[in-house]
């Protein structure tokens, strides 16, 4: 039942439904509503360091290794050596690549954070994935 009291008609109220009924549906901006799309980055801005990952700049292995490393383990867990390390990981259901990466480790090794382990990890800081033993 109408009262009368309300700010748009019925009419209006359907047309206003039609116009969002693209954005709605699409989950994103449609071509009539330039308004809503967000900004671009300007020429001069400057690139932000360590930022989000973009199409033209991927992450090294040693930045994704200690990404999937911090997932996986808090600040609690540090400082500690690899064996304490694997079984945190273990008990938090880490993906079994992380978890086998530590045996290579020495046992007597102590890291005090997730920086110091992902280095050790790739072997001292290098960019690509840990080669075969002995290579």
């Amino acid at each position: 039942m109408q009262r009368g009291s309300d700010r748009m008609s019925v009419h209006r109220d359907d047309e206003m439904k039609h116009e969002l009924q693209g954005l709605l549906r699409s989950g994103h901006p449609t071509r009539s509503e330039e308004w809503n799309d967000p900004e671009p980055a300007a020429e001069d801005d400057p690139e932000v360091t360590y930022g989000p990952v973009t199409p033209g700049r991927g992450p090294t292995y040693l930045e994704a290794l200690r990404l999937e490393l911090a997932r996986n383990l808090t600040r609690g867990s540090f400082p500690a050596g690899p064996r304490e390390l694997t079984r945190t990981l273990r008990r938090g259901n880490a993906p079994d690549a992380l978890v086998e990466g530590l045996d290579r480790l020495p046992n007597k090794a102590r890291y005090d954070n997730v920086q110091e382990l992902a280095v050790a990890l790739t072997d001292n800081g290098r960019s690509g994935p840990p080669g075969p033993q002995g290579a």
